[in-house]
């Protein structure tokens, strides 16, 4: 039996309502509290199927990290609460990612 694994993605939601598609890349526990890192998911042009190029250095695109905390009984996804929580985490991950590049 063959097993397939692909990329996770995840819809969320802002406060205005509005819905990104993101890519799940890693995600760890620290002190207690899940983080997920995401990217941005790429879109595909609706009349070639191809993805559409993202230039990298556009602010819309980059690592997104989000706790996951819960609320009513339910698991959602939090923007981090502090700079120095932002930082934190940011370096495990950063840690994380050039270990397994690495390990290659």
């Amino acid at each position: 039996m063959s097993e397939t694994f692909g990329p996770d993605f995840i819809t969320v939601t802002d406060e205005d309502g509005n819905e990104f598609e993101l890519e799940l890349v890693d995600t760890l526990e620290h002190k207690g509290v899940t983080y997920c890192a995401l990217f941005p998911a790429v879109a595909e042009d609706e009349e070639t199927g191809q993805p559409v190029e993202i230039d990298a250095d556009d602010e819309e695109y980059g690592l997104i990290i989000m706790k996951v905390i819960q609320e009513n009984g339910e698991e959602i996804f939090s923007t981090l609460d502090d700079d120095q929580e932002v930082e934190e985490i940011y370096n495990l991950f950063m840690e994380r990612f050039f270990e397994e590049e690495d390990q290659e």
